[in-house]
């Protein structure tokens, strides 16, 4: 596919194209790239006969809107298991992209002080800033069960490169991150792609909210980049027992996964990993003497 050739597959405004100054070595070309999407999402919601609470607003890569804003209610301890009645989108009379705010209508009243009280301020780098403080970071989450899923070494091994070849966007950008869902031997069941870690999860988990699939026990996590304490935070609200990671996980996000119960996997590269928490839902017998 030539550099600038835009995939019809993706939504709109997940990639675009720029004008850029390539550079390498002595030789010079102006040239169209492709470069990943970054615009701001209204996320709120309301309930029977009720004004629209604005709950956040986040920077995140278009498409999926609905899924995020899902997502995001379901991660955040805002949202309860068959409450939703309806999504909608902006006012196409009123905004020139309707997909810039989404409308989450539950079936009961939305208590506006959860979110005045949260402080929800969301950048796509780091996620949610500004709370005022670390309980209001901390979603309440019960611990998830012990046990089950058992999976084998090798399957763990073979997440990163299902990651990267479902990662339809990155390979055409290189400017996305990603979270994949898979079943315990290896089968992908979903990926979502943002220029926001959190908000990929978010996506993710807000895909598994329309299935009615949560909580997600017997799944597991894969995302590209760092693992962060919101990163644990929301797979642990949506019951995803193992996550694992490319690189290097907090110290935060160790202590909350062995808390909570889940599985924490880093530096996943090649033949090896890190497990920085419950490594007893990972085969490792034949390494042991």
């Amino acid at each position: 596919m030539p550099a600038t050739e835009l995939d019809p597959a993706l939504p709109p405004r997940h990639v675009t194209s720029a004008k850029v100054v390539a550079v390498r070595g002595r030789d010079l070309e102006v040239r169209d790239d492709l470069v990943v999407g970054e615009e701001p999402l209204e996320i709120r919601a309301a309930g029977p006969r009720q004004e629209p609470v604005q709950v956040a607003v986040t920077m995140r890569t278009p498409g999926h809107e609905e899924e995020l804003a899902l997502g995001f209610l379901t991660s955040e301890g805002l949202l309860r298991d068959n409450e939703v009645r309806a999504v909608s989108y902006g006012d196409p009379g009123v905004m020139a992209e309707p997909d810039d705010s989404v409308l989450v209508r539950l079936a009961r009243r939305f208590e506006p002080s959860l979110a005045a009280r949260r402080n929800f301020v969301a950048t796509a780098s780091c996620g949610i800033c500004g709370k005022a403080s670390i309980e209001d970071v901390a979603v309440r989450s019960e611990a998830l069960p012990k046990g089950l899923p058992f999976v084998a070494r090798d399957v763990i091994l073979s997440l990163p490169d299902r990651l990267r070849e479902a990662q339809a966007a990155f390979e055409r950008t290189g400017g996305l991150h990603a979270a994949a869902l898979f079943e315990t031997d290896g089968r992908l069941v979903a990926i979502r792609e943002d220029v926001g870690r959190h908000n990929a999860l978010d996506k993710l988990i807000g895909s598994r909210v329309r299935a009615r699939e949560l909580p997600l026990w017997d799944r597991l996590l894969m995302v590209s980049g760092r693992v962060s304490f919101e990163i644990v935070q929301k797979a642990a609200v949506a019951g995803v027992p193992i996550i694992c990671a490319v690189s290097a996980p907090s110290d935060l996000a160790i202590r909350l996964a062995d808390r909570l119960g889940v599985t924490l996997v880093g530096f996943l590269r090649g033949d090896g990993f890190n497990v920085y928490a419950h490594d007893n839902r990972i085969d490792l017998r034949d390494l042991m003497g």
